[in-house]
């Protein structure tokens, strides 16, 4: 696709006095000196740590600890299968390439083993110690095999001959037996076994079933609430019965282990005559890449890890032993048991906006005025009923939307299947390459093109990763766009978890730039530049670059300057350095960022002004805001793109200005302000990159802002069904009316303090 270059008006040029910032840094600290950036790995861990910490919580509600345990191991499984890959990967390659921090490829390796060495540790040590005591003081029991009652042991064994047994399939391992190829993160045992007459070592390898649930919650007897919940692993179950599999012979040891692989795909678009049917065999194959990982028990002899290491072609170093079941993910059972609802978080309910109360004309309500709903606080329905909306609306002409994730049962994607079946035009621009939703993806697209909707692959090279829908509508007066954007996915489910923003707008320019952004990616034309979005590869990073350049430049001249991002992570070298730029002209920065962040904060003479926190609670923390001050013209953009390279040159990614006064004032003084307040879930980055959880100092109060969106929701809930008016027309608030309030601020929705919540200070 031709490139093109970024609106010139956008960036200010640069002042004359940059040109000493560099030189008032002290030796040593230059702005692109290794020390400055903090590993991106490492700075990963950390993240990882906090979510243990949030494990580690006693208060947190005991099913909730476990939770993030299962979270926590399933972040790491990741972070092997890509991350730690792709490392070894180039030190195999003895690749001589160093990142902004310095480190090469190896001594990253070798950083990465000591972190994760001690968080496993912790790991586990919490389990033992204090969550499995915890449970069993709850009534819920996962004993060992060995410590079952009678009647329970001959329940397991019928369990097992009846449902387990005939699923296994013993493959002896010898000269004419190779190895078997074993999958990605799959539990198996290895046994080793002599004839009864003695004579050479026997090896074989039992899979154990991924059909079966890894955790078997056992009958309750007739003691009512008073009986206890007991729950034995299928892996210890299998293994006390693994004889029945080899009679006639002695085993001389039974061990288990778990492998984790290299699961990223490689694929030559340029080369791919059919990126769908690539992709798919690049699934196939990824489920079988080479081995990054081994995890065996804890009293697993060496001879038995000797072998293993040699058959995965591994190194002590990929070795981590466990004192206890393999992985925490399939501790999911004990999450999802609703009789555990005492030990859980409080049920949470999403408010609906006022504007868009149910059985609305959501159309109607679009050309009156913008929408910002702020998930999942607010109820991700209307996004939903609008597509669904549009389906079946004869008005409506063409749908064209942008999926990245999305849930195979989605009601958005039956809504655009229906939406074709009728005639309308449905353009779906489908990213094949969501990472571990590649086979998912593929599946909805095959039954949207069946459909009749017109569905394109991305484009070659990039990722789509924007979050757009656009509808065109033959109004009365004339032919009309509707636009969603978002930060999140169109994704019913995670949307009820993840902290995401939702614009509806009508707005004829912004709407006519989303135009230009679909055929940009679906045509063949060059990108044309656009005055209101921010588009990545094209101009996202320049302009981004400017704006923090035009914050430093307002600073050096003495006007106010202001930078506030909240973002999953920060990576990308060049934008670093423009933020110490900006601090050592004196801008005041701060920077909410979940994940990584490889930018050193409060060191003297670099970025002692800029401030990093992050906020890690029961919701996971995904939407994107970039605000500058503008020296008083306050600039709000929210976005689907964090501030690293690939999403500003290797993704389609949009950011959007929210210029509507009042939902501007909604992010700037009641989002961002609770977020920065936060003294409950919120840690603090230091030089070294290490957090340092924040606490509410003096009479300050015990702060924390996820609470604080789930308690103005629940208030705005109360209020809605008490009341049994309906929203007039007339209430509603045109978009072209700046100074009108909103009856979004009237209901006391996130935009305008409720009594009690006003925030102490405003960014």
């Amino acid at each position: 696709m031709p490139t093109a270059t970024a609106n010139s008006t956008v960036a200010d040029q640069p002042s004359a006095d940059v040109e000493i910032l560099q030189k008032d840094v002290p030796a040593g600290k230059r702005f692109s000196d290794p020390q400055n950036f903090i590993n991106r790995e490492l700075s990963w861990l950390e993240f990882n740590r906090r979510v243990l910490e949030e494990a580690q919580d006693p208060p947190q509600p005991l099913i909730e600890r476990i939770k993030f345990l299962s979270i926590f191991s399933s972040n790491l499984d990741e972070f092997f299968e890509i991350r730690v890959a792709g490392i070894k990967q180039q030190i195999e390659s003895e690749t001589s390439d160093v990142g902004p921090d310095g480190l090469s490829p190896t001594e990253t390796f070798n950083n990465i083993q000591r972190v994760v060495r001690e968080l496993v540790a912790a790991q586990y040590s919490l389990w033992n110690e204090e969550l499995l005591p915890l449970l069993a003081k709850n009534g819920i029991r996962i004993p060992k095999m060995a410590e079952l009652s009678a009647r329970r042991a001959a329940w397991a064994q019928k369990y097992f001959q009846q449902e387990v047994f005939p699923m296994l399939t013993p493959l002896a391992v010898d000269a004419s037996h190779p190895f078997p190829q074993l999958l990605n993160k799959s539990h198996n045992l290895l046994i080793r076994a002599k004839t009864q007459r003695g004579g050479e070592q026997l090896h074989a390898i039992v899979q154990v079933p991924r059909v079966l649930p890894r955790l078997i919650a056992m009958p309750r007897g007739k003691g009512g609430d008073d009986e206890p919940w007991v729950y034995i692993y299928l892996a210890s179950l299998i293994k006390q019965h693994i004889g029945e599999l080899f009679p006639g012979l002695i085993l001389d040891g039974v061990h288990a282990f778990r492998v984790t692989r290299n699961s990223d795909l490689y694929i030559d678009e340029e080369e791919a005559e059919n990126l769908l049917r690539t992709i798919e065999q690049e699934l196939r194959r990824s489920s079988r890449g080479n081995a990054v990982r081994l995890e065996i028990e804890a009293d697993c002899p060496k001879d038995f890890r000797d072998l293993l290491l040699k058959f995965f072609n591994l190194t002590e170093a990929d070795v981590y032993k466990l004192d206890g079941p393999l992985s925490m993910t399939h501790l999911i059972p004990l999450v999802t048991n609703d009789a555990f609802a005492n030990l859980r978080d409080r049920p949470f309910q999403p408010a609906r906006d006022p504007a868009l109360p149910p059985h609305v004309n959501i159309f109607e309500v679009m050309r009156r005025q913008d929408v910002l709903l702020h998930h999942p606080y607010e109820s991700f329905d209307p996004v939903v009923e609008l597509i669904e909306e549009a389906a079946q609306d004869p008005q409506v002409l063409a749908i064209k939307i942008t999926l990245y994730r999305t849930s195979g049962d989605s009601p958005i994607i039956q809504a655009l299947m229906k939406a074709a079946a009728a005639g309308k035009q449905v353009t779906a621009l489908v990213e094949l390459r969501a990472r571990f939703d590649e086979a998912a993806n593929i599946q909805w697209a095959r039954q949207l093109e069946e459909a009749g909707a017109h569905v394109v692959y991305g484009v070659v090279g990039l990722k789509t990763h924007c979050k757009a829908l656009l509808i065109v509508r033959r109004d009365a007066d004339r032919l009309r766009h509707y636009v969603h954007l978002g930060t999140g996915n169109y994704h019913p489910r995670t949307a009820r978890i993840y902290t995401d923003f939702s614009l509806f707008t009508c707005e004829p320019q912004l709407t006519e730039e989303v135009s230009v952004v679909f055929n940009t990616l679906t045509g063949l034309a060059g990108y044309p530049g656009l005055k209101k979005l921010l588009v990545a590869p094209f101009d996202l990073h320049k302009r981004l670059i400017g704006k923090i350049e035009r914050e430093r430049d307002h600073a050096l001249a003495g006007k106010s300057a202001r930078i506030i991002a909240k973002l999953n992570h920060l990576v990308d070298q060049e934008t670093i350095e423009k933020l110490y730029e900006a601090s050592c002209a004196n801008v005041t920065i701060d920077l909410i960022v979940r994940g990584i962040c490889c930018l050193r904060p409060k060191i003297p003479g670099l970025s002692e002004n800029i401030r990093v926190f992050s906020i890690v609670g029961r919701f996971l923390e995904h939407s994107r805001i970039y605000c500058f001050g503008n020296s008083g013209q306050r600039e709000v953009f929210l976005s689907s793109a964090d501030w690293m390279p690939r999403n500003f040159f290797r993704r389609v990614e949009v950011a959007f200005p929210l210029e509507n006064p009042l939902l501007r004032d909604q992010i700037v003084k009641e989002v961002l302000p609770n977020l920065l307040n936060d003294r409950v879930k919120a840690r603090e980055l230091q030089p070294d990159g290490s957090y340092r959880r924040l606490k509410p100092e003096g009479k300050e109060p015990r702060a924390q802002a996820q609470w604080h969106f789930r308690e103005v929701s629940r208030e705005r809930t109360k209020k809605m069904s008490s009341s049994k008016k309906k929203l007039r027309a007339d209430k509603l608030v045109p978009i072209t009316d700046p100074d009108a309030k909103s009856v979004a601020s009237a209901e006391g929705q996130p935009g305008s303090p409720v009594s009690g919540t006003t925030p102490k200070q405003s960014p």
